[in-house]
């Protein structure tokens, strides 16, 4: 008799596939199991991987070859997920790629994807890894988080999340910043959920990682070559694309490349309201940062400090401790002063909620209407 797996391949639905494949007197369990176990090799899992994927409150899976590590917010620990071998890796690595639409194989060793359902999927195979197959699974939560929710669990003090909403009602241009797994794009998510529904939300993503509770938003995913080296739809032509699509809101995923050129156009020729992530060790720091990429697109620093200035009007910086605690931490305005630009600290937040103003709060308040 052949295989659930056979029946699945020739395009058989689950369900479908384990009934056909069921022996004689097959129990309920027995069926439950085989279409567990198929559900899981659809999304390129083990059944022990997908249990835990699919486990409220998990956020992170790091697989090293035969070993793994879980997180559920409050550090990485030691965890089961049916793969013990460096060859098991190897194979879920490929199934799991393949299920994404990418390629991985030892011509194209690394691969970054996203699974049906939302689980990014990066993967790395040795030799490139040191360490044998390396996988590093982003789990993004099927709950929809608001701003109030981010209230309610510390990540923004009440006078943050006024600040955040004031800042979406006065159509400010805004900058989050912060480290991986600091919760940049869970703020991005919330905060876009309070645009006013009559608006157009165009996201220009890398990866499809931002997903705000909003019945008019619409996303633009960034396209590899092949492997004929062709066909490659960057950043940059995604923001150019989505300025002809008649956007209330123009928002970029992740600013890290010469796209920094594009947006900061984008935000000084009437596109307000624009929203934007990016990686930096705190507020002070995404000046510098600017001009890094902002070389990388040929910008003079000058210019880029010009366009900088006029375009952002605050930056939110997050920021994730031991514990796995996430909160805005600092809240700066980008000034420029003698050409040189600079992020000024407007306010600063302590880990237990304490909001301390600064010299530049005068300003983003009376910008953002407060």
């Amino acid at each position: 008799m052949p295989s659930a797996l056979h029946f699945f391949a020739r395009g058989d639905p689950p369900a479908r596939a384990v009934s056909r494949a069921a022996r004689p007197g097959c129990g309920a369990a027995e069926a439950a199991a085989s279409l567990e176990e198929l559900r899981a090799r659809q999304r390129g899992m083990t059944p022990t991987l997908a249990a835990l994927v699919d486990t409220p409150g998990v956020t992170d899976i790091l697989i090293n070859g035969g070993r793994a590590w879980v997180e559920r917010g409050s550090g990485l620990v030691r965890a089961d997920v049916g793969i013990n071998s460096e060859a098991e890796a190897r194979r879920c690595a490929i199934r799991m790629a393949s299920a994404c639409g990418v390629r991985l194989d030892d011509a194209s060793p690394i691969a970054d994807g996203t699974l049906p359902g939302g689980v990014r999927v990066h993967a790395v195979l040795a030799p490139i890894s040191g360490s044998g197959t390396l996988l590093s699974l982003r789990v993004l939560g099927t709950r929809r988080l608001g701003v109030a929710d981010l209230e309610a669990r510390g990540a923004l003090p009440p006078p943050v999340g006024a600040l955040v909403r004031a800042l979406i009602a006065a159509r400010a241009n805004v900058l989050v910043s912060g480290a991986t797994g600091s919760g940049k794009t869970t703020l991005l998510s919330a905060a876009l959920a309070l645009v006013p529904d009559s608006e157009r939300i165009v996201c220009i993503e890398e990866v499809p990682e931002i997903a705000p509770a909003h019945p008019h938003c619409v996303h633009l995913i960034e396209r590899a070559p092949n492997v004929e080296g062709r066909g490659a739809v960057t950043l940059t032509d995604l923001v150019r694309a989505a300025m002809r699509m008649r956007p209330d809101r123009l928002v970029l995923g992740e600013c890290r490349g010469p796209e920094v050129r594009d947006v900061l156009t984008a935000l000084n020729t009437g596109h307000d309201g624009g929203w934007a992530t990016m990686h930096a060790n705190g507020a002070r720091d995404v000046p510098a940062r600017l001009a890094a990429l902002g070389a990388l697109a040929g910008m003079s620093e000058a210019a880029l400090a010009a366009q900088a200035a006029s375009a952002l009007d605050a930056v939110l910086h997050m920021r994730r401790d031991t514990s796995g605690h996430r909160w805005v931490a600092e809240v700066g305005v980008i000034t420029r002063e003698y050409g040189a630009l600079s992020c000024e600290p407007a306010l600063s937040v302590a880990a237990d909620g304490r909001v301390t103003e600064h010299q530049a709060w005068a300003t983003l308040a009376g910008r953002a209407g407060l």
